[in-house]
């Protein structure tokens, strides 16, 4: 909570009275304080941001081409996957390539 004096506009802050020793709100410009005799509080619930998919979300893997990949599944024993790649660090690494097989629908990347 940010509080500020009514004489002089500067913003107030919290210090110790030494003729009280309870806590004032003072401004540091103008001689303005404001002595605090009961506990001032200030509840705000925060909204929680929505997450995008970094990495596509549901629409990841429309529109991707396909290539020939062994499923790591072994009862699958599919050779087609969809593949798409994403350069999720820095630029002197290699792009990542994320796999999803054809038969199966099994996830799987590739550094």
């Amino acid at each position: 909570m940010l509080l500020f004096c009514p004489q002089c506009s500067n913003s107030l802050t919290v210090s110790r009275a030494p003729e009280t020793g309870t806590n004032r709100l003072e401004c540091r410009t103008c001689p303005y304080q404001f002595l605090l005799d009961q506990a001032y509080y200030e509840r705000k619930s925060m909204k929680r941001k929505e997450v995008e998919d970094v990495l596509g979300g549901e629409g990841a893997w429309d529109n991707v081409d396909q290539t020939d990949a062994q499923c790591p599944v072994d009862e699958c024993g599919g050779t087609r996957a969809y593949f798409y790649m994403v350069q999720i660090r820095s630029a002197d690494e290699p792009m990542t390539t994320f796999y999803k097989c054809v038969s199966c629908a099994h996830k799987w990347r590739e550094n």
